[in-house]
């Protein structure tokens, strides 16, 4: 197919567009490189794909010098105008959006940079997915969505009425409106709610990484809530694996369902809602343990209270991935780790 993937200088996208370009399909990656986290490593994920950073002009596509079947662009979802440009020149089979503002306590700083990317962005992508006659957009939610419920683990039928950040409320409000532009255009839309990924090229901002360049540098690290939290930790290749088997298997109207009674996760319009997770909790001290036997030393630890925004615990249910799509993330903690450590090592050169 020929796939627009947005957000190919971030993690899960530079991920997800390695893996579709090595089983063949023609993809277009778009990212506006913003500096929300260290841009080195940004670049070396782009650079890792064949996009040279010498080359990379606003609303210029760039052919790859490794992949011939990708192209990158560095645009800004919020210019409509060149969005809808790029849709009506390239004419996509497909729409996986990725890029997005990232990171819940940055919204408490910038609230407007996550209404401008998350937002307005997002709308502009539904827009030029209906005028375009892309009927197959698949995109990131967020496991964050789940707000204040203590329902454990985690459905995609669950009520998500009580998000406690704002990062968390757009993710909410990209689910709403996909539903929209499902049930008015018919546009297959499916929602991925991911769960704490981590991973070689992994984020900065991230608690692998910070723990990692901590204990490298002999600096303590901080432990939130008293280190009284548990997370559903996600390797990036389980994740990868469960969107391209969303992207091969578009969202469907659901013949059962019922406005008496309506599941949020399903509806009588082509729209989809899954939880893509370890569905494997892990106490915050016991990945912290993993680290440390990673790279061979102890950690220095500051035990700090709850931050503003944060869950204490997040544990997916994935019954649904699992039914519909045969598939289940399972990846070992301690092995993706070690994965980790040793890109971690090789890209900063510890």
């Amino acid at each position: 197919m020929k796939i627009l993937v947005t957000g190919t200088a971030g993690f899960i996208g530079f991920s997800l567009a390695k893996k579709m370009l090595n089983r063949g399909d023609q993809v277009v990656g778009l990212d506006n490189i913003n500096d929300y986290y260290d841009v080195r490593v940004k670049y070396g994920r782009l650079t890792e794909t064949g996009i040279a950073e010498s080359d990379i002009k606003y609303g210029n596509l760039v052919q790859s010098s490794k992949y011939h079947n990708y192209r990158f662009i560095k645009l800004n979802l919020e210019d409509k105008a060149n969005l809808d440009k790029l849709f009506e020149e390239e004419k996509f089979n497909a729409v996986c959006n990725l890029a997005a503002q990232a990171g819940v306590r940055y919204s408490l700083e910038n609230p407007m940079a996550y209404i401008n990317s998350n937002i307005i962005g997002f709308i502009n992508v539904l827009e030029a997915c209906r005028h375009y006659e892309v009927t197959n957009l698949s995109y990131a939610s967020s496991s964050s969505v789940y707000g204040l419920n203590e329902s454990y683990p985690f459905s995609t039928s669950d009520n998500v009425d009580h998000p406690i950040s704002l990062y968390a409320a757009t993710k909410k409000s990209n689910e709403l409106m996909a539903h929209t532009y499902s049930h008015l255009y018919g546009i297959a839309t499916t929602g991925l709610r991911f769960f704490t990924v981590y991973g070689p090229w992994g984020r900065p901002d991230m608690a692998l990484f910070l723990f990692a360049k901590s204990a490298l540098e002999e600096k303590e690290i901080m432990v939130f809530n008293h280190g009284q939290m548990m997370r559903d930790f996600t390797f990036i290749d389980d994740i990868v694996e469960g969107v391209v088997r969303v992207i091969d298997n578009p969202a469907q109207s659901n013949p059962d369902w019922r406005g008496q009674n309506p599941d949020p996760s399903t509806s009588s319009a082509p729209y989809q809602i899954y939880n893509i997770g370890n569905s494997n909790p892990v106490k915050l001290m016991d990945f912290i343990e993993a680290v440390e036997k990673a790279l061979g030393k102890t950690i220095k630890k500051k035990m700090l209270p709850l931050q503003a925004g944060d869950v204490p615990y997040t544990y997916a249910n994935v019954d649904k991935l699992a039914k519909n799509l045969a598939y289940q993330p399972s990846t070992p903690l301690q092995l993706g780790i070690n994965k980790f450590i040793v890109w971690y090592r090789d890209f900063f050169k510890v």
